[in-house]
């Protein structure tokens, strides 16, 4: 080990005892000046416990059956993971939510190299949605599974992005009411028509698929109206059906179930029309990280999946630099307390200064906090 440098005269320091705490204490040969000098190696814990957390080992496999690993990387649990804002426009990003329990989710918007930025929140409302959408540009075209309240987020933060209906969500939401083996000669036109429609994928293809799902409801729209009475109300005997065709309906008159086609022909290559890239690839690896680690608590499984995001970030910062610049639970309560301490206002008029979150500062806009 390097003997440490002297602060006031520059001189090398030798050692000179240990401390009553067991700290070697070390004297400057040059001005007589002493302190004592500690390694700081929580960078190099930090790695140790993210390789561990990105890895499939499990504790009981490390030495001490993982307490010495636990007691060496507790304090990281506390760490939240914040994602950089770059400024960065993209022409096509992903869409989709992965729920953690019953009353957490992790919005996440992805390309196809790297994670742009996620969100924690309690449902896949607006706001959640907004709130995702506000920590990143405007991209050229949003692809998305069809979500609640997206559309409305949508409208308000990014209105001049075109939205992509993944194809394969909307195919999934016909064969949910019709089963992949529908007995009525109805639902089996409809169930070929939903299959038909991954295979469309130009202007021609399209229009046809247009061409014929006109045709079926021309043709079934008597038959989707037939009904009962039930204690005085009517009830629609082909409910199920009806549901499917209002899904598709909703999606043809939007415009959204076939935007990458237009978007080809007006920027020329290809865009995508379905949404695996996020299904297949990152919620795929983020549910296989939480099964090899099973057993940890919502928070943890959170806090998991935010570290997953930002280690596949386009440029994430180096173990130092993560334990300088990242908010930790202190301070994220720190930042909870000030928002919502009372103010004594007589007038009962609202605070002007100070109190709610910046949530600007906490999301990190610039390139990296400093």
């Amino acid at each position: 080990m390097d003997n440490p440098i002297c602060s006031a005269c520059g001189s090398t320091m030798k050692r000179n005892g240990h401390t009553s705490s067991g700290a070697t204490r070390w004297r400057c040969k040059g001005c007589g000046a002493s302190l004592t000098h500690r390694i700081d190696n929580a960078a190099k814990r930090l790695a140790e416990f993210l390789d561990w957390l990105m890895g499939k080992g499990a504790q009981a496999d490390l030495p001490g059956e993982g307490r010495t690993f636990r007691r060496r990387t507790s304090e990281f649990w506390s760490i939240w993971p914040i994602a950089p804002y770059t400024g960065e426009v993209f022409d096509v990003v992903f869409l989709d939510g992965l729920w953690v329990g019953r009353d957490a989710v992790v919005l996440m918007a992805c390309t196809k190299e790297h994670v742009v930025a996620w969100h924690l929140a309690q449902s896949e409302c607006a706001e959640a949605w907004a709130a995702l959408m506000m920590r990143m540009p405007a991209p050229v075209m949003a692809v998305t599974d069809g979500a609640p309240g997206f559309a409305k987020a949508a409208r308000a933060i990014w209105p001049a992005t075109r939205i992509q209906r993944c194809v394969f969500h909307a195919f999934c939401q016909v064969r949910r009411c019709t089963t992949s083996r529908p007995k009525l000669d109805c639902g089996i036109e409809l169930y070929g028509i939903a299959r038909r429609l991954l295979k469309a994928k130009d202007a021609d293809s399209t229009a046809a698929w247009l061409a014929d799902y006109a045709g079926w409801c021309a043709k079934w729209d008597r038959f989707l109206r037939e009904f009962t009475l039930k204690d005085g109300r009517r009830q629609y005997v082909h409910e199920r059906l009806r549901k499917a065709r209002h899904g598709l309906s909703k999606l043809v008159r939007s415009g959204e179930l076939f935007t990458f086609v237009e978007m080809a022909e007006e920027r020329d290559g290809l865009w995508d029309s379905t949404n695996n890239m996020i299904e297949g690839g990152v919620n795929a690896r983020l549910r296989e990280m939480l099964r090899v680690h099973r057993g940890l608590s919502t928070i943890r499984r959170i806090k998991a999946i935010f570290w997953w995001c930002y280690l596949h970030t386009e440029k994430p910062l180096p173990p130092a630099e993560i334990l300088r610049v990242m908010p930790t639970d202190d301070q994220v309560d720190g930042l909870f307390a000030s928002a919502s301490s009372k103010r004594n206002r007589n007038d009962r008029a609202p605070e002007e200064y100070g109190s709610g979150i910046v949530w600007s500062e906490f999301h990190m806009p610039a390139e990296h906090r400093q």
